[in-house]
């Protein structure tokens, strides 16, 4: 998605919060979620970023979506009655959308009452992402892949008004319940797009009522119920009531099984009436709230990481009494610091370099993720093809000397005729601390950086608008796929799309326009591995590390996992009201 990230938000820092009060307790069940950065809005075309997508998953639903206790990630029907008949030639797509499935109620329908999901409504959903008046942050995902989308796109670039209305041959509603696509060429990604909340199924009555304000104003088909979205701290979801039948899974892979992951298997979801989330950005007052047990899950703080986990990566006995839990997962991520290259001082590859070269991702990885990651070489993580098993980057710091003569050779012998550079990063303690870090690094070359904090919609927005020199993030997987984070630096992806950057390497560009339109094969992951090595070498970025979660769950909670995606995960959830009554009052 447009999975942008803090540099410290995977599913780790989102964190269950508050105690449920005592009125909570007799009418429900309530699950309590934290995130560590602010929600800037809930239209699903906007949702590029972990915190807004997994918002906007809570109310709003796709066609397709991950099963939730299937390893590796599979692919399952959703709003769609069953997975697509597709064509001999791969381009054609053909859904049968589910019946009986209804919007929430709302005053944008008649009666207030929610109207039932049809094929257009996916449509219309689409031709939201490609509206050229509205600039989408996902228009990147289908962006050249439909057929006659792009063309729809540039007709009303200029015009006054855009015609929902015409007709694009390659998105169509064949019948009331049957949606076709028609792909430009092979798009092997393509079923992982329908599983985004950039294509989720939004209601037209309900944009054109409220407007510029849909954003405030979700209504979707999804698990829970939010009548209006406030820049708050605190938001809070209700059980959809008129949610279709959609049961719990009764199948899951073996390691599922044996944690007692189908002990709720069949039964109707959601399986909790409430969900709170609150908008908590530093570490300490979510950890202290777990300690007494008004968290119900937290990723470990990194300065209570030693407290809680041994040296052997065993949950100290401490918590293990109090019925806590320890999981560890690796993430489909990658932390980095970028360069914006529009800027012609970063079109200079040894600029670039000696930077890299400077910085000590080794120390780094102490300081700030308890040495639990593994340093990055390039782009793409572990665990799927394109990753290049012990490569090493030729530009990886820390070699100081080396830094220092590649930015004399740069043009700027130890930092002279070098303007100031800003490094932009979410507001935070830790996000805070890791820019004095870079300021630091850099200053051991003569390198001038100045740290600016910002609120994460803003970092965002300045981003997006290329207002920025220099800055610090992290992307995690949208799908299992290596061209998911090779896209980030593909030169046609530039901002409002995912190559934040701006990065663009014709070499590059030419590869991954050959590799998007291949089969998972030997050959595509030659080409995979061939970008990595160019985006290692090319120095786009300084390159952070690639995470691992570590969670602490308490025992009420149920059938939680840490996992790369997470929308929609809250309606699998279950809070067990007696044994956490139990739990609660030992703590």
């Amino acid at each position: 998605m447009k999975k942008f990230t803090t540099l410290l938000a995977t599913a780790a820092v989102l964190v269950g919060f508050a105690s449920c009060t005592k009125k909570e307790k007799e009418t429900g069940k309530t699950l309590n979620i934290a995130v560590s950065a602010e929600i800037k809005g809930m239209d699903p075309i906007y949702a590029n970023d972990r915190y807004s997508s997994n918002e906007v998953g809570r109310v709003y639903e796709g066609l397709l979506e991950y099963h939730y206790l299937k390893r590796p990630y599979t692919l399952v029907p959703n709003l769609a009655e069953s997975m697509p008949s597709v064509s001999e030639d791969g381009l054609t797509y053909t859904f049968k959308i589910r019946q009986g499935v209804l919007f929430h109620d709302s005053e944008a329908f008649p009666n207030g009452k929610g109207r039932e999901l049809v094929a257009e409504d996916f449509v219309y959903s689409i031709k939201r992402l490609a509206d050229p008046k509205l600039q989408g942050l996902g228009w990147w995902l289908l962006d050249g892949k439909i057929k006659g989308l792009n063309e729809w796109r540039e007709k009303y670039a200029d015009l006054d008004k855009v015609d929902y209305d015409e007709v694009v041959e390659g998105l169509k509603a064949t019948g009331k319940y049957t949606l076709e696509f028609k792909l430009t060429k092979p798009f092997p990604q393509f079923l992982y797009s329908l599983a985004m909340p950039f294509t989720f199924a939004t209601a037209r009555e309900v944009v054109e009522k409220y407007g510029k304000e849909f954003l405030n104003h979700p209504v979707g088909t999804g698990p829970f119920v939010l009548p209006v979205f406030k820049q708050t701290k605190k938001v809070v979801y209700t059980k959809n009531p008129n949610f279709r039948k959609k049961l719990y899974p009764t199948e899951a892979s073996e390691e599922f099984k044996a944690a007692g992951f189908l002990e709720d298997a069949g039964k109707q979801l959601p399986l909790v009436d409430k969900v709170v989330v609150s908008v908590i950005i530093e570490s300490q007052p979510r950890w202290l709230n777990f300690l007494k047990g008004n968290v119900d899950y937290i990723g470990i703080p990194k300065d209570n990481f030693d407290s809680a986990v041994t040296p052997e990566r065993e949950l100290s006995k401490e918590y293990k009494d109090k019925g806590i839990s320890l999981m560890i997962n690796p993430s489909l991520d990658v932390t980095y610091t970028a360069f914006n290259h529009d800027l012609k001082l970063f079109q200079n590859p040894d600029l670039r370099r000696a930077m890299s070269l400077a910085y000590d991702v080794k120390k780094s990885n102490e300081l700030f993720y308890n040495n639990t990651s593994l340093p990055a070489q390039s782009v793409v993580p572990p665990g799927i093809a394109g990753n290049i098993p012990n490569y090493v980057s030729p530009y990886r710091g820390p070699n100081i000397e080396e830094a220092k003569k590649l930015l004399a050779k740069a043009g700027y012998p130890e930092g002279k005729g070098l303007p100031e550079i800003t490094y932009d990063c979410p507001s935070g303690t830790v996000s805070r601390q890791i820019g004095d870090y870079m300021k630091q690094q850099m200053a051991q070359i003569g390198v001038r950086i100045k740290v600016v904090t910002n609120p994460w919609p803003e970092l965002q927005k300045k981003i997006t608008k290329r207002q920025v020199m220099l800055y610090g993030i992290a992307w995690g997987a949208d799908y299992p796929d290596a061209e998911n984070f090779l896209q980030l630096l593909y030169g046609p992806n530039k901002a409002p799309g995912a190559n934040g950057s701006g990065y663009d390497n014709p070499e590059f560009n030419k590869l991954f326009k050959t590799a998007s339109v291949m089969q998972d094969s030997p050959e595509r992951t030659a080409l995979y591995e061939k970008m990595n090595r160019i985006a290692a070498e090319q120095a786009p970025w300084i390159y952070g590390v690639h995470r691992q979660n570590f969670t602490l769950r308490h025992s009420f909670l149920k059938n939680y996992m840490s996992t790369d995606f997470e929308t929609g995960q809250a309606q699998y959830l279950n809070i067990d009201t007696e044994l956490k009554a139990k739990v609660t009052k030992k703590l």
